[in-house]
C-alpha cells in the first residue's frame, strides 16, 4: 500500500531546530528550506508527499495545488484553515495517510480516521538520515540488524492499531 505523508507546513517548520530560525527571518526562507530537505527524502523514500501550509489573507497563495520538486503543495483558502484542509485529505486517504504534526487536535482526528501519525520530531530524524544518505551517496541498509531475534509474547504486545503506526513509521 503506498503511503501518502500529509505534513502541516508551518507547524513542522516551527518545531525543527533547524527550520524555525529560517522561518523567523521570512516565511518563504522556512517553506523553501522545507521543501527542499523533503525533496531529498523523496529521492531515497518514494512516497507521495503533500505539505500543507495556512494561506494568508495579506499574501496571495494559489488556491489550486502546486508542486516543486516532486513535492506537492498546497495552501489553504481565505477563511479555511490548513488543519481543516489536511483533515478533508485525510478523510479521502484514511489508512493510506500518515500526518506529520505536533497539533494533537489534527493527530487525534488523524488517528480517529485510521492514518498513522509522526510527531514532528520523528520525522525530523528520518529527514536527517535521509540527508545524510544523500550526502553520503549510500543505498538505504538493511535493518535486519536492528530488529533482533528475541520473540514477544502477547503480554508485550501493543495494540493492533499502535503496532500499524508503527509499521507504517518504519516506512518512512
Amino acid at each position: 500500500m503506498a503511503l501518502h505523508l500529509i505534513i502541516d507546513g508551518y507547524n513542522f517548520i516551527r518545531q525543527s531546530e533547524a527550520l524555525r530560525p529560517l522561518d523567523r527571518a521570512a516565511l518563504e526562507f522556512g517553506r523553501d528550506a522545507l521543501i527542499d530537505r523533503l525533496a531529498t527524502y523523496k529521492k531515497i523514500k518514494r512516497h507521495k508527499i503533500t505539505v500543507v501550509f495556512d494561506g494568508s489573507q495579506k499574501y496571495y497563495f494559489p488556491e489550486n495545488i502546486t508542486s516543486a520538486k516532486g513535492i506537492a503543495i498546497r495552501f489553504s483558502r481565505h477563511g479555511e484553515t490548513a488543519d481543516t484542509l489536511i483533515q478533508k485529505m485525510v478523510r479521502r486517504e484514511r489508512e493510506r495517510a500518515m500526518v506529520v504534526s505536533a497539533d494533537r487536535e489534527l493527530i487525534d482526528f488523524a488517528d480517529a480516521q485510521g492514518a498513522a501519525v509522526a510527531s514532528a520530531d520523528q520525522f525530523e530524524e528520518k529527514l536527517i538520515m535521509a540527508e545524510m544518505m544523500e550526502m553520503e551517496g549510500s543505498p538505504e541498509g538493511d535493518n535486519a540488524s536492528e530488529r533482533g531475534t528475541k520473540k514477544k509474547g502477547p503480554s508485550k504486545r501493543l495494540p493492533k492499531s499502535e503496532r500499524r503506526n508503527l509499521k507504517k513509521i518504519e516506512k518512512l
